[in-house]
Order: structure tokens, then C-alpha cells, then sequence
């Protein structure tokens, strides 16, 4: 799976979940990865989708 910010590859753990996070934007689901959470705010990362 891959950030949808800056493309970057996001790992998962041994059960398959993201080490990261997911953001809803009109319906849709967008994976984010740690990098991008720690760097922008919830704001700027709606404004990039």
C-alpha cells in the first residue's frame, strides 16, 4: 500500500494493518503514512487529497 501524499511505501504488521493511518474524504479511504501525519496537521492533509 502506498501514501496517498507522497507515494511512499507503508508497511504493514504481521496482521495486515497499516503502520499508519487511514483518512475519510467524501467517501473514499486514503492511507497516510506516519512520515506525513508527524509533518502536516489534519488540515493540510485534507487539502491534499
Amino acid at each position: 500500500m502506498k501514501c496517498a501524499i507522497c507515494g511512499k511505501r507503508i508497511g504493514t504488521t504481521f496482521m495486515n494493518k497499516i503502520l499508519g493511518t487511514y483518512v475519510y474524504k467524501n467517501g473514499k479511504k486514503y492511507a497516510i503514512c506516519s512520515d506525513c501525519q508527524r509533518i502536516m496537521t489534519i488540515e493540510e492533509i485534507m487539502d491534499r487529497l
